[in-house]
C-alpha cells in the first residue's frame, strides 16, 4: 500500500475520547473502529474517483484502491487506504527523470493515443525520452482525497463519540 498520503486525525474532542475510553473502553473502541472503517471507505472512494483511467481501465490503478481493516495498537486505531500496484506511488507523487521500459509505453500508446500502428514505436520512444529528461508530474489522487474528506472524517468521528455517549449514558463519552 502506498503511504503517499497520511492523515493523522487529531480529534478536536480528544478529552472527550479519553473519557470515553476510560469510562467505557469497549463501547469507545467499537465506535472508533466503526468510524475508522467508514472514514477509510470514504477516502478509498474519493481516491478512486481522482485516479486517471489508464490502460487497465477501471480494473487498473483506479480499481486497485482498497482499505485495510483497522489495526488496534495500544490506544490508537489505525486505518489505511492504499493501492498495491507498483506504479501507484510514482503516479501519486510524480517521478524523477528516469527511462521507463519501452513495452508498457508502447501498450499505453496503442490503447490511449490515436496514432497509426507504424508510429507506435516512435511515439513511445518520444515519451520515454521526455520522462527521461523531465520525470512525471504527480496526480495526487490520495492526497486530494484526504484533503477533500477531512471535514467529513471529523464529522464521522464526532458522530461515533456521540454514539458512545448514547450507549453508556450521561457523563460518559460526551463532548468536552
Amino acid at each position: 500500500m502506498t503511504d503517499a498520503g497520511l492523515l493523522n486525525v487529531t480529534l478536536a474532542d480528544q478529552a472527550a475520547w479519553a473519557r470515553a475510553f476510560r469510562d467505557a473502553p469497549e463501547a469507545a473502541l467499537e465506535e472508533m473502529v466503526t468510524a475508522t472503517v467508514e472514514a477509510s471507505l470514504l477516502v478509498e472512494r474519493e481516491a478512486a474517483e481522482n485516479t486517471p483511467v489508464g490502460i487497465g481501465g477501471g480494473g487498473g490503478l483506479k480499481g486497485a484502491w482498497s482499505y485495510r481493516e483497522p489495526d488496534i495498537l495500544g490506544d490508537r486505531v489505525i486505518g489505511e487506504v492504499g493501492n498495491p500496484l507498483n506504479y501507484a506511488v510514482p503516479v501519486e507523487l510524480g517521478s524523477k527523470p528516469h527511462f521507463p521500459p519501452i513495452e508498457p509505453l508502447k501498450d499505453w500508446v496503442r490503447q490511449k493515443l490515436d496514432v497509426e500502428l507504424d508510429e507506435v514505436d516512435d511515439v513511445a520512444r518520444m515519451i520515454q525520452r521526455k520522462i527521461g529528461a523531465h520525470g512525471t508530474d504527480g496526480k495526487f489522487m490520495l492526497t486530494a482525497a484526504i484533503v477533500k474528506t477531512e471535514a467529513q472524517i471529523r464529522e464521522i468521528y464526532g458522530a461515533a463519540l456521540a454514539r458512545v455517549g448514547e450507549r453508556v449514558g450521561p457523563g460518559t463519552g460526551g463532548r468536552a
